[in-house]
């Protein structure tokens, strides 16, 4: 009489994977709320932070026009008059400010799409959204001038590409090897539209708009902070309350039902989540590439855990850009530059590196 079959259950399938995770510590939050934290995410949080304060007040410091370091204390909380008030108020002020958010809230964004679809190369990017925004910008600005400002058609232009990629998958956003293929698909037809616009105008009149679509943050103002400080506010508090159900669907789909999370409707609402960070990104900067890619790549290497780390990758994000928009300011050789033009050059040399990687790994 032959033995009957070991059927063996999800969770012991996932053995081995979870024995080579360390357990992270709770953080709690009043009786009934309580965060995963990871040391090792903890500290390289507060490096980067360091990091980040540092390119700031050089950001703030460096130049002719620039606030000597040690009385930037004291102008934050009473800017002052005259050359100094200008460029703390209205010149480099509100710049950084939207650096910092935009780049925390594309590394955010990244980090939700690359544990959603457990590929290194999900990222707003990837599946169209920015070059959705950039066609959105060439046909309000050169087609039809006048009828939007062109942030609104980025935003316009940056969620018809993302309800593209919804309905082309069949399955809508529970499909993630899906969304990258149709992402890719939209954004090529997208870049196509970005060309024939342009093409079709006198080119002084494309000249307008060719910062924009690089991806910018040379003429920002308060208002942009406004709106990238509400992305944030909403989509923060939201990617954090989905982050110990991601983590356990980045194990496996099998695994994350045995443990009663649902997994397509998370998977649903940490799109959502990341669509809405980075459009919010898009519409007071235009389209910069590859922040969202890179971040949350450079924060799993740094933690050296599978799991979601979103404040690291926020953190990181912001850094890279800051970083970008200083070398943008300073830099000679990259003096008045679109800041996305100088995150594209970067990020295409690491998108290229990650390729060959999964490509000798037979991940691709």
């Amino acid at each position: 009489m032959s033995a009957a079959p070991h059927l063996e259950s999800p969770v012991a399938a996932a053995a081995p994977a979870l024995a080579g995770r360390r357990a992270p510590r709770l953080f709690r939050i009043g009786p009934g709320i309580a965060l995963p934290v990871h040391p090792r995410a903890l500290i390289w949080s507060g490096i980067v932070l360091v990091g980040l304060i540092v390119a700031a007040v050089l950001t703030l410091s460096m130049g002719k026009l620039g606030i000597a370091p040690q009385s930037l204390p004291a102008a934050l909380f009473d800017p002052p008059r005259g050359a100094a008030g200008f460029t703390l108020t209205t010149l480099r002020g509100p710049r950084l400010l939207v650096a910092i958010g935009v780049g925390a809230a594309l590394g955010i964004s990244g980090a939700l799409f690359q544990i959603v679809t457990r590929n290194p190369l999900g990222s707003p990017d990837v599946i169209g959204l920015g070059a959705g925004a950039g066609a959105g910008v060439a046909i309000c600005g050169l087609l039809w001038p006048g009828v939007l400002p062109t942030p609104a058609g980025a935003l316009l232009g940056a969620m018809l590409a993302i309800t593209i990629v919804y309905l082309s998958t069949g399955r809508g956003f529970a499909a993630p090897a899906r969304i990258i293929i149709a992402g890719i698909g939209v954004s090529a037809m997208a870049h196509a539209v970005t060309q024939y616009v342009v093409s079709v105008k006198l080119r002084d009149e494309a000249s307008q708009l060719a910062g924009y679509l690089a991806g910018s943050i040379n003429s920002v103002g308060w208002g942009a902070v406004g709106i990238i400080a509400i992305t944030l506010a909403l989509c923060l508090p939201a990617a954090w309350a989905l982050s110990p159900s991601l983590n356990q669907i980045a194990l496996g789909d099998s695994l994350a039902h045995s443990l009663g999370i649902r997994v397509t409707a998370t998977r649903t609402a940490a799109i959502i989540v990341a669509v809405v960070a980075a459009a919010g990104a898009v519409t007071v900067a235009g389209p910069i590439s590859f922040v969202a890619l890179t971040a949350p790549q450079i924060a799993q290497r740094l933690t050296r855990s599978p799991a979601l780390s979103l404040g690291l990758s926020a953190l990181l994000g912001a850094l890279i850009l800051v970083v970008a928009d200083l070398l943008a300011q300073q830099a000679p050789w990259a003096r008045g530059l679109p800041v996305g033009i100088l995150t594209a050059g970067v990020g295409g040399i690491y998108l290229g590196a990650l390729l060959i990687r999964e490509w000798r790994k037979g991940r691709l």
